[in-house]
């Protein structure tokens, strides 16, 4: 994975092309819970429709550790903020680093017996990315209907023969707001507008979503409960997080993917049986929210939300941390009121200009009681959060600007304790591979990395 690719090897064209229009901003979402008019119960969705009031209230009645988030009351302000529902019944796997989740990943793709979709922001020709196409391509001509969705900045380096290799076979496959001005009809070029998303549903019934892309970056497994401890870069993959999906959600996943792809305005979908009758597949309670430029700014409005509220713990890990002033405040308000808020972000990045706009905003953080750790050796691309212990999401999004205002997301939002103590131990032990930066040994860093620091800030609303 390229890191000129990755972060949008044109950060100075579109600073070039933004100045030609006004910048667009982030909602004011300062003391969000208090602007909100939330119902008394959240909507829940189960297989037959909507929870009864009562229904949804027990749901989310179960015990909670005293002095958290109050999930129920959490759920409505949530659902006021972004019109989501949650939906119950569904069975959650987090997956952890590139082996296994492409390992289950695949595993679905081959057990695939209607439909198979996919959108992702990069498709690598590599060795892992011929082996997802190969997978594809068979499924194609066993009369799966395939569609992919695929990023143009993402997959800018990829030769056009991989991809027509696999249109050649049958799939429908579309690129998502081209680079290529040609390739666009009218005035609808929109270069800084990208798909950021990594999702694969399949069948209607089981979905993916998270960090991953499909490249060869995720072939080995990082320090992650690794039983070995490699000690040299070229021995260790990237540190990233999916999460697998079963249940009546995948239909929230599903609806996702056809908007994006009706968004572009080119073939309609093929028929298929996208979304077969929900059946129970476990006991989560979830939300799945999806956010595109000039939207509603879900993603953002949960963030903001769950750290406002957070009574005990704000647990982060962000592989992109240039977060706005916004949540910079929110962030330093809840370690003020006592609140344990750690962060866990890359001690090596695949992203300079990236690494150093984030270590910018350290030394306030720091001063304010936040603890901010490093991991080492790893390149991190997790995007997670879980607070209080009760309230964890995984998807494609970062903390930055970029990621809440120019990009496709989807993340998942977990409700309850037995998946936060799950999120908990992977965020413990991702700390125990990272260095903790101290307020004292930051302000001693070189004055060459403050320069860059002082550089890359300028540029932090294009990265």
């Amino acid at each position: 994975m390229k890191v000129l690719r990755m972060r949008f090897w044109i950060p100075l064209g579109l600073m070039c092309w933004g100045l030609l229009g006004a910048c667009a901003s982030l909602p004011n979402v300062k003391a969000l819970g208090d602007q909100l008019d939330p119902a008394a119960t959240p909507t829940v969705k189960g297989t037959h429709g909507e929870l009864s009031n009562a229904g949804s209230k027990a749901l989310l009645s179960k015990r909670w550790p005293k002095g958290s988030l109050d999930l129920q009351q959490q759920a409505a302000l949530e659902e006021a903020a972004t019109g989501v529902p949650l939906i119950a019944g569904n069975k959650t796997t987090l997956l952890f680093d590139g082996p296994q989740t492409m390992t289950e990943m695949l595993k679905a793709i081959t057990s695939a017996r209607n439909n198979i979709n996919l959108e992702t922001y990069i498709f690598d020709q590599d060795e892992l990315g011929l082996k997802f196409a190969d997978a594809l391509i068979d499924k194609q001509r066993q009369g799966v209907t395939v569609n992919i969705l695929y990023d143009s900045v993402g997959t800018i380096g990829v030769p056009a023969e991989f991809f027509k290799r696999m249109r050649d076979a049958g799939i429908k496959l579309i690129e998502f707001n081209p680079v290529n001005p040609a390739k666009v009809s009218g005035n609808d070029w929109k270069l800084n507008n990208r798909d950021h998303r990594k999702v694969l549903i399949v069948d209607g019934k089981t979905a993916f979503t998270g960090g991953i892309n499909i490249s060869a970056t995720y072939a080995k497994s990082s320090l992650f409960r690794s039983k070995s401890k490699p000690t040299t870069k070229s021995d260790v993959g990237w540190r990233d997080t999916h999460i697998k999906v079963e249940g009546p959600a995948v239909q929230a996943f599903q609806w996702l993917f056809v908007r994006q792809w009706a968004s572009q305005d080119k073939d309609d979908l093929r028929e298929a049986d996208y979304f077969p009758q929900p059946v129970i597949a476990g006991d989560k309670v979830v939300r799945v929210l999806g956010s595109d430029p000039g939207g509603h700014f879900e993603i953002y409005k949960a963030y903001a939300l769950a750290i406002q509220e957070a009574k005990k713990s704000i647990h982060l890990t962000s592989a992109y941390f240039v977060p706005d002033r916004q949540t910079v405040d929110a962030l330093i308000a809840a370690a003020k009121r006592g609140v344990d808020v750690k962060i866990v972000l890359p001690g090596v990045s695949d992203s300079g200009l990236v690494f150093y706009a984030g270590h910018a905003l350290y030394d306030e953080l720091l001063a304010a009681g936040v603890k901010i750790y490093q991991l080492k050796l790893a390149v991190l691309h997790a995007k997670t959060a879980v607070i209080d212990g009760n309230w964890s999401t995984v998807g494609s999004t970062n903390i930055d600007t970029r990621s809440f205002l120019h990009n496709s997301e989807l993340n998942v939002i977990v409700m309850g304790e037995p998946f936060g103590t799950e999120m908990e131990k992977a965020f413990q032990e991702d700390m125990r591979d990272s260095n903790l930066i101290t307020l004292e040994q930051w302000r001693h860093r070189p004055w060459a990395n403050r320069m860059k620091e002082w550089a890359a800030r300028f540029m932090d609303y294009w990265l």
